[in-house]
C-alpha cells in the first residue's frame, strides 16, 4: 500500500536564521603566517665560524716552512676488476716526493702487483721482514701490535688511498712493526723493494734523487714536519749559542672569496597591491637570503677548493676502529689537536653516537651553547650538520674543529662593507624595472674558509650510521 503525505504535512526543515560562516569570511580579516621553508636548519656552522674581513677579496696563510713529504693520498685507476696506480701518484711516497721523471714513474706503476683479499685474512705478520710496500686501493686494513704489557693494541686503521711498508724499499733489514689484518674484502698493490731497486739501477735520475733524499738531515724537522730552529738549553758556561731563524714557506695558500648570487624578482602589482599586512618584497628578500645562507653552509662543508671535508690533512683523517662512531673513536678524533670548540656531524650520525653511547651504557654530555643544551663529549658540544655527505653506504663522516685566528684555527673570511648590504657580507642590489613591470634585486654574498694550521680539523671518516639488525 502507497501513502502519500501532502505538502502540507510534510516535515518541516530547519531555516536559517543568521549569517553563515562560509559567508562572514568574506568579510572578515583571516590570521596569516609569515611563509614558512622548510629548507632553514639551525646552520651552526655558520654561528660558531669567526669571520675574519677579508680585505682585496683574498686571504693569505703564511706558515713556518715545513717539509711535507708523501701525506697525500694515492689514487687508482680501475679497469674491471684490474687496478693500477696512477703514475703521479707514487710521488705521495716521502721517497718519490718532487721526483718528475715520468718514464720512471711509469716504470715503477707497472712494476705494481695487484692482490686481492678477502675479509679476516692477515697481510703482514708483526716481526716478519718487511721488503714491500703496499698500496691500499679499496678496503679497511686494521694494524695492531703488542702492547707493554704484552696485550694486544690497535695501532691503526687504514683505507682507501693509504699505504704501509714504505721504508722496506730502502731498508733491506726492516721489518713489520705490526701486523695487518683486512677487516673487509678488498683490493691493494704491492711493489717489491727487488722491482724497486731493478728500476733505480737503470735510472740515474731517480739514483739521484734517492741519494739526495737519504742525505736529508733528520734535526732540520721538528716532529710537525716544520724547520727545526736551532737552539741550545741546559748549558752552563760561555757556550757559543747556535744561531738560528724561523723560515717561512715560499708560496704560501692564498683563500680568494667565493661567491653565492641569484636575482629575485618581484612585480610591481603585487609590491603595491598586496603589501599588507605584510611586506611582499621583505618577505620574498628573507626567504631568498635564508636559502643563500643555506647554500653558504653547503659549500663551506663540500667545495672541492676550500670546503672543510676536501682541506683537512690527510695527518688529520682517521678512520672508526669498527664502523658505528664509538667513544674511543671520538676520543682519538679530539685528542689530535688542543682546544677542540666543537664537533660537527649529520643529524643520523648523532642518533648513530647516540646509540653506540646507549650499547656502552653511557649518555653524551650535554652543553650550554647560546642558549641551547646539546649534546656534547668530553664538554665539547657535538653541533648537527645536514650539509655533510652520506654515501651510498649510510657513511658519514664527523669533523671536529679549532676555531680562530688567535688559536691558529678554522676561520670565516668575508668582506663587509659592500655597496647596498643588508647584512654584512651580504648585499642586495635594486637592478631595475623591466618593460614587463618586474622589479629585479641582485642578492649577493662572499665567503670563504681557511684552515690556518693542519692540526686545526680533523675527519673522523666512514662512520656507519645505519641501524644494526639485533
Amino acid at each position: 500500500m502507497t501513502v502519500d503525505i501532502s505538502p502540507d504535512l510534510q516535515p518541516d526543515t530547519p531555516k536559517q536564521s543568521s549569517l553563515s560562516t562560509a559567508a562572514a569570511r568574506n568579510l572578515a580579516t583571516t590570521a596569516k603566517s609569515a611563509p614558512q621553508m622548510q629548507e632553514i636548519s639551525s646552520r651552526w656552522l655558520l654561528r660558531m665560524l669567526p669571520w675574519v674581513e677579508t680585505k682585496g677579496g683574498a686571504y693569505r696563510v703564511n706558515r713556518r716552512l715545513s717539509y711535507t713529504v708523501g701525506d697525500g693520498h694515492i689514487e687508482f685507476v680501475q679497469d674491471g676488476a684490474h687496478v693500477r696506480v696512477i703514475p703521479r701518484e707514487l710521488g705521495e711516497l716521502a721517497l718519490l716526493r718532487g721526483f718528475e721523471d715520468e718514464e720512471v714513474l711509469n716504470a715503477l706503476a707497472g712494476r705494481c702487483a695487484q692482490r686481492d683479499f678477502s675479509a679476516g685474512e692477515v697481510l703482514v705478520v708483526r716481526g716478519e721482514p718487511a721488503d714491500q710496500i703496499h698500496l691500499i686501493a679499496h678496503g679497511r686494513i686494521n694494524q695492531t701490535s703488542v702492547g707493554k704489557y704484552g696485550d694486544e693494541v690497535a695501532v691503526a686503521v687504514l683505507a682507501d688511498g693509504d699505504r704501509f711498508g714504505e721504508n722496506a724499499l730502502l731498508d733491506a733489514d726492516a721489518r713489520w712493526d705490526y701486523t695487518a689484518t683486512a677487516e673487509t674484502s678488498g683490493t691493494l698493490l704491492t711493489l717489491s723493494r727487488a722491482e724497486f731497486a731493478a728500476v733505480m739501477a737503470s735510472a740515474p735520475a731517480l739514483q739521484a734523487h734517492i741519494q739526495e733524499f737519504s742525505a736529508l738531515p733528520l734535526q732540520r724537522q721538528n716532529r710537525h714536519g716544520e724547520a727545526e730552529i736551532a737552539m741550545s738549553a741546559g748549558h752552563t758556561g760561555e757556550v757559543e749559542l747556535p744561531g738560528a731563524f724561523v723560515d717561512y714557506e715560499l708560496k704560501p695558500r692564498e683563500y680568494e672569496l667565493s661567491v653565492a648570487q641569484t636575482v629575485l624578482r618581484v612585480h610591481t602589482r603585487v609590491a603595491d597591491l598586496y603589501n599588507g599586512p605584510m611586506n611582499q618584497t621583505e618577505e620574498q628578500l628573507r626567504l631568498t637570503i635564508e636559502a643563500l645562507r643555506e647554500r653558504q653552509e653547503h659549500e663551506l662543508i663540500n667545495n672541492r677548493e676550500f670546503g672543510l671535508l676536501h682541506n683537512a690533512d690527510f695527518k688529520q683523517r682517521i678512520q672508526t676502529h669498527s664502523g658505528p662512531p664509538t667513544p674511543d673513536d671520538l676520543d682519538e678524533l679530539l685528542c689530535r689537536r688542543r682546544g677542540t670548540k666543537l664537533f660537527l656531524a649529520h643529524p643520523r650520525t648523532i642518533a648513530a653516537i647516540g646509540r653506540e653511547w646507549n650499547a656502552h651504557g653511557l649518555y653524551p654530555d650535554t652543553v650550554e651553547l647560546d642558549g641551547h643544551r646539546v649534546l656534547g663529549w668530553r664538554g665539547v658540544p657535538i653541533l648537527p650538520c645536514n650539509k655533510i655527505p652520506i654515501s651510498k653506504e649510510n657513511t658519514s663522516s664527523i669533523l671536529a674543529m679549532r676555531l680562530g685566528e688567535d688559536n691558529q684555527g678554522v676561520i670565516g673570511l668575508r668582506q663587509t662593507g659592500l655597496p647596498e648590504e643588508y647584512e654584512p657580507g651580504l648585499s642586495v642590489r635594486f637592478m631595475g624595472i623591466s618593460e614587463q613591470a618586474i622589479m629585479s634585486y641582485l642578492v649577493t654574498t662572499y665567503y670563504s674558509a681557511a684552515i690556518l694550521v693542519p692540526n686545526a680539523l680533523g675527519v673522523l671518516e666512514n662512520v656507519q650510521i645505519a641501524r644494526r639488525r639485533d
